[in-house]
């Protein structure tokens, strides 16, 4: 079992590629699209549509900065309102056009600010997962680094969730759970490990489907080489959902996650 301490030395390195290069790199003709018709833009969400292996695709990006600059301008990955009625937006627009959907997952949770409550933060993020559940195209989820509770699981509604190996996802932060559960949050390695949260155990528990590789000690150390084993599995995933009969592609994806509490009980993990 890999340390968790590493995996978080891993996730927090200024140079892990994040949604936009992997965007750039894999779709070069990609057009963002702004705006959620109602308030604003999010800039910590990318939305747009580009062309894979000339299949028309709509890409939803959640961006993570790399210095403090990139970090102030996509809000620390911590995405408003409008970023999730932006992508759903898009998301309703690939359905009517019969695209499938990229999501790159990255971020450390929903913006928890009184602002973003008063726009209806927690309707949105509901409302995204109510509407992927029953979107009639493909979702394909690719976990490229933090999963933080709603604010992830609002682009993870998906037919396949994959994620990169030095990946995690959790209903909370470490060091918010072992504050929560002990009033000590220099607890928060010991927290994640009952989390459960990396993509070795979530594949496990079933929450995850595939695992993509990353180069040794991180994709920072070969971005290419991640970019190409990111590049085969979106190949794949596309042959095997994108000509799927629309009530097969909901009836699995239904399943798929009405199954979860089951596959955790299942697993005979406990909090004790």
């Amino acid at each position: 079992m890999m340390d968790i301490s590493y995996i978080f030395e891993i996730l927090e390195h200024r140079n892990r590629p994040n949604a936009k290069f992997y965007i750039d790199n894999l779709f070069p003709d990609y057009i963002e699209m702004s705006g959620d018709r109602l308030f604003g833009d999010d800039s910590s969400i990318t939305c747009g549509i580009a062309t894979y292996n000339n299949i028309p695709v709509t890409i939803i990006g959640q961006h993570r900065g790399r210095n403090t600059k990139e970090n102030i301008k996509y809000n620390f990955s911590m995405n408003k309102p409008e970023g999730y009625r932006k992508s759903l937006r898009l998301m309703k627009q690939a359905e009517k056009f019969h695209r499938p959907v990229i999501c790159f997952v990255d971020t450390i949770g929903a913006y928890p600010g009184r602002e973003a409550e008063e726009r209806g933060q927690g309707f949105a993020i509901a409302n995204n997962i109510m509407n992927m559940l029953h979107l009639k195209t493909p979702i394909i989820s690719i976990l490229i680094g933090y999963g933080g509770s709603g604010g992830a699981l609002a682009l993870c509604i998906s037919d396949e969730i994959a994620a990169l190996e030095y990946s995690v996802l959790s209903v909370i932060s470490p060091a918010a759970c072992a504050n929560i559960l002990w009033k000590d949050s220099s607890r928060k390695m010991e927290a994640a490990a009952m989390l459960k949260m990396t993509s070795c155990d979530l594949k496990k528990l079933g929450i995850v489907d595939i695992i993509i590789n990353e180069p040794t000690n991180g994709a920072h150390t070969n971005p290419d080489i991640m970019v190409e084993n990111i590049n085969i599995y979106i190949s794949k995933a596309l042959q095997k959902y994108i000509y799927s009969p629309v009530n097969d592609l909901l009836k699995k994806r239904y399943e798929k996650f009405r199954k979860f509490d089951y596959l955790y009980i299942k697993s005979g993990d406990s909090w004790n």
